[in-house]
């Protein structure tokens, strides 16, 4: 089982964006004028938006790849330097916690995230609002100093689970829980059951457009999530 963090988990929007601004202006001398796209994306892709949106030159010799190490260390400072206003500013997601704790209820389930947020700033979450105890993070998918679009991330974590727990995690027997199109097509792509949630920007009609195997409201409905997870891959 993998969980989506932003827009899924918690709703961090206000933080993160004040410690992306500073970082991108610290970084690319520029500032933050055009937000990037931001739902869906790992930070390595929203950075690289971010570029060309707002007049960093994206040259192919390289320089732009160079600013992203830079730019990650210093986002994760900005952010990290936050961390009391995640939980002041930002808000658990409806749910949320009671979800995690059913899940992890349930026999035979691994849970770990998938997202686009780097190891650093996706622990941070986490453990700002107590979700990490839930999880094993050792085998999770997060956003790292390559552009790797999550569907590929999802491969990775099923491989490092079933090294670790010595497990077959068959593919469509792993879920992923998020909630955007982008998440459905990665969990599509990682070959696993996805599980959307109209929590975010996309409405329960968009996420069924986009081929989720099933859609909730929120995340409330415990008795229909621990439904869909425990039939995932029958």
């Amino acid at each position: 089982m993998l969980w989506n963090i932003d827009q899924t988990l918690v709703d961090v929007t206000k933080v993160t964006r004040a410690a992306y601004a500073e970082a991108f202006a610290e970084v690319t001398g520029r500032p933050l004028v055009q937000l990037p796209q931001m739902v869906g994306y790992t930070e390595p892709e929203i950075f690289f938006d971010a570029l060309g949106r707002n007049g960093v030159s994206l040259r192919a010799d390289g320089d732009s790849e160079r600013l992203l190490a830079p730019f990650g260390s210093e986002f994760a400072t900005r952010l990290a330097a936050r961390k009391k206003l995640l939980t002041e500013e930002g808000t658990l997601m409806p749910g949320a916690a009671e979800a995690v704790t059913a899940v992890g209820a349930l026999a035979n389930v691994v849970q770990s995230v998938l997202t686009g947020s780097s190891r650093p700033n996706a622990m941070l979450k986490l453990r700002a609002f107590g979700l990490d105890r839930h999880l094993d993070l050792a085998i999770g998918g997060f956003a790292g100093s390559e552009v790797y679009p999550k569907g590929a991330l999802l491969r990775a974590a099923r491989l490092r689970a079933e090294e670790k727990y010595r497990a077959d995690f068959a593919e469509r027997a792993t879920v992923y829980i998020a909630d955007s199109p982008r998440d459905v097509e990665a969990a599509r792509i990682g070959g696993a059951t996805s599980i959307a949630v109209a929590s975010g920007r996309a409405s329960s009609a968009e996420l069924r457009d986009a081929g989720a195997d099933a859609v909730l409201r929120d995340l409330t409905d415990l008795e229909a999530l621990v439904a869909f997870v425990t039939s995932a891959g029958s």
